[in-house]
């Protein structure tokens, strides 16, 4: 027998798990910790203000996935998916002639400066919901489109007449299904999910780089108060004859584990490793610090604008460096969950 992919084994845990909770009296464990949710039951009114991802009762995947109809805001809407930033940063090296393992993908050389700003842009919509989830009045699956994109901009290199070094656009299709799980201690595990996601630089040879991956993904919480995400990816493989980068995966890697703390209703700090899973020298750590500035009308510790500070080391940073470590330092502000 062949063996599964890693992300195949992801979900086959993810359900087995799920039935397991389910308790055997036809109770379900995760309605017996409602009041950790806080989320009303489905047979309680809920205030027509309250039912949306803005909902200040449902929890932050509740609301950030919209997993129940109280934190639903309906499809086509266009919301934020991963952080809308504008960062200045400084780095220990910049690639000036990126390569590639692959014949022909090795650029020439550009005086690059180790200080530049990045951009960061990241939509999604919901397509669909209630695909199989439709009578459930405490679950709400949903379809997603995603588009993100990244680019540096060599804005203090007057020399080169301040260039975009590298530009990377993602679009994506992600399904996201609610799991009612209650773990110990008060966690609860909130949603698995699968996606097909492509990334590239939209370059020609021999700068050219992409690849297409299958993405599984799953989501547990502690209240509003700290949240775990991890996610597998199996690549979709491609001919060598057009593969950019047939590397990539042992560089930026095969999983990835993040987890964000709210340390109070202004400050919040994350951390977000990646791994190869088979090679060393491989993936990544990202850790991030975001600070409120403002607040929101509806409510004074909603408000959407961060500042943000980030540490980066490792592979990956952008699509451009996939196979060259390096450490990032970015200061900026940061548009969330908005």
């Amino acid at each position: 027998m062949k063996h599964l992919p890693s992300f195949a084994i992801f979900f086959i845990a993810i359900g087995a798990y799920s039935t397991w909770a389910q308790a055997p009296n036809g109770t379900d464990a995760f309605a017996s910790n409602a009041a950790v949710a806080a989320v009303p039951p489905a047979q309680t009114p809920v205030p027509l203000e309250v039912v949306s991802c803005k909902n200040p009762s449902a929890t932050s995947l509740s609301r950030f996935w919209e997993l129940e109809p109280a934190s639903d805001c309906g499809t086509f809407g266009l919301r934020g998916y991963r952080p809308i930033s504008l960062a200045v940063i400084g780095s220990d090296s910049v690639n000036t002639a990126p390569t590639s393992p692959a014949t022909d993908h090795t650029g020439t050389f550009q005086p690059y400066t180790t200080s530049e700003t990045r951009i960061n842009l990241s939509v999604r919509t919901k397509i669909a919901q209630g695909l199989l989830t439709g009578g459930d009045p405490n679950r709400l699956d949903s379809l997603w489109f995603a588009y993100s994109q990244q680019s540096y901009w060599q804005l203090f290199n007057a020399d080169l007449s301040r260039p975009f070094r590298a530009t990377d656009h993602e679009p994506e299709l992600i399904y996201i299904f609610p799991v009612k799980s209650a773990l110990p201690s008060g966690w609860r595990l909130r949603y698995g999910g699968i996606g097909v996601n492509h990334q590239s630089n939209g370059q020609s040879l021999p700068l050219s780089r992409s690849w297409n991956r299958i993405i599984g993904r799953a989501g547990l919480e502690l209240g509003n108060k700290i949240s775990i995400t991890g996610a597998l990816w199996q690549r979709i493989p491609e001919d060598s004859a057009s593969d950019d980068n047939p590397d990539i995966v042992d560089r930026i890697g095969r999983a990835e584990l993040s987890t964000v703390w709210n340390v109070d209703a202004v400050n919040s700090l994350a951390l977000t490793l990646r791994h190869s899973l088979q090679t060393s020298d491989s993936g990544s750590v990202r850790i991030a610090w975001f600070k409120k500035i403002g607040s929101a009308p509806d409510n004074a510790n909603r408000s959407s604008l961060r500042l943000h500070t980030e540490l980066f080391s490792g592979y990956g940073d952008s699509l451009m460096d996939y196979n060259r470590k390096r450490t990032v330092l970015s200061v900026g502000l940061t548009l969330l969950d908005w």
